[in-house]
């Protein structure tokens, strides 16, 4: 079964298989028209949590999963998860997982993305595990998720991994594939030298509206 993942912009997407439309992290940038079936939040911050991209996209049967100060945002029926738990949309299976900073911070001792604010995502859909980091360190829970198709790991540094420590993640996580997003002024090249120099994991790095196929 082929699964389509559509880079909209910053760290939204679009994945899509057999006519079921899931997007991650909806914000202002990034075109997007088509309704979801499916719509998951990672935190509340702006760049990953627009209520009226959301809004705008769902349907009348629309699930929308995010975590719950993000809920309060968007309003409305909507479902959260915490890390470990999981839930079932038709046939996509979506599994919450730690998502925080340990060296990054607002100021001393308060980090930007603290343990228990914003989540990460495994998502199961049409055979295949599509992994989205959200924002986030390279943290030991990563080592941990199980086998993962796709990858899309934040690399911009400031308020997320760097290209280093998004190879790090990379070589422990072992997709077949992995994507960097977020990536502010980073270089991707730079990702995709690190991490295909020293695995056999392969770096897609999309443009707006590209995207990937994993079969």
């Amino acid at each position: 079964m082929v699964v389509s993942v559509r880079w909209l912009a910053h760290s939204s997407f679009q994945i899509t298989t057999e006519g079921r439309i899931v997007y991650v992290d909806l914000e202002m940038y990034g075109e997007a028209s088509e309704k979801a079936d499916l719509i998951l939040v990672t935190h509340s911050h702006t760049d990953h949590c627009d209520p009226e991209k959301i809004g705008k996209l769902s349907g009348s049967e629309t699930v929308v999963i995010a975590p719950a100060d993000c809920a309060s945002k968007i309003g409305g029926n909507v479902k959260t998860l915490k890390p470990g738990e999981e839930a079932t949309v038709g046939k996509v299976r979506v599994k919450a997982v730690q998502a925080y900073n340990i060296k990054r911070f607002r100021s001393p001792g308060i980090p930007f993305h603290p343990k228990g604010y914003g989540v990460g995502y495994l998502i199961t859909i049409g055979g295949k595990t599509v992994y989205h980091a959200g924002d986030t360190d390279f943290i030991p829970e990563m080592r941990e998720l199980g086998p993962v198709d796709l990858a899309l790991l934040p690399s911009g540094d400031i308020y997320t991994m760097n290209n280093a420590e998004a190879t790090e993640a990379a070589l422990a996580i072992n997709p077949k594939i992995a994507v960097p997003m977020h990536r502010l002024s980073s270089n991707p090249e730079e990702f995709r030298k690190r991490v295909e120099g020293s695995s056999k994991v392969r770096v897609s790095i999309l443009q707006e509206g590209e995207e990937v196929i994993l079969k």
